[in-house]
């Protein structure tokens, strides 16, 4: 089961602050993959993929390590079910032919 939280993390400006919160993120046990979109001035948001539910106050005390603040956790668990749900009736959509009388 995939487990994808995304946090609002506030206080980022730059490349070096990405580079030190992905840093911090990736060594928490269980974190496979971390994705930053720098927002600067306002609330960075970052995506942490992992192989199960991670403790959440070990994501927040990672990010205060590298320097910056959670402003927001969310955590969606087995993030691919969610997924293909969402996408489900675009997908249906697309394969759905009109049924035409002869």
């Amino acid at each position: 089961m995939t487990t994808v939280t995304h946090l609002s993390v506030t206080g980022m400006t730059c490349g070096h602050c990405v580079s030190s919160v992905t840093r911090e993120l990736l060594a928490v046990a269980g974190v496979q993959d971390v994705v930053v979109e720098l927002h600067p001035g306002q609330a960075s948001s970052v995506r942490v993929v992992s192989d199960r539910a991670v403790d959440e106050a070990a994501l927040r005390a990672a990010v205060d390590e590298a320097g910056y603040d959670v402003a927001e956790l969310t955590v969606v668990d087995d993030a691919l079910a969610a997924e293909m749900s969402e996408q489900a009736p675009a997908r249906q959509a697309t394969h759905t032919l009109p049924i035409v009388p002869k």
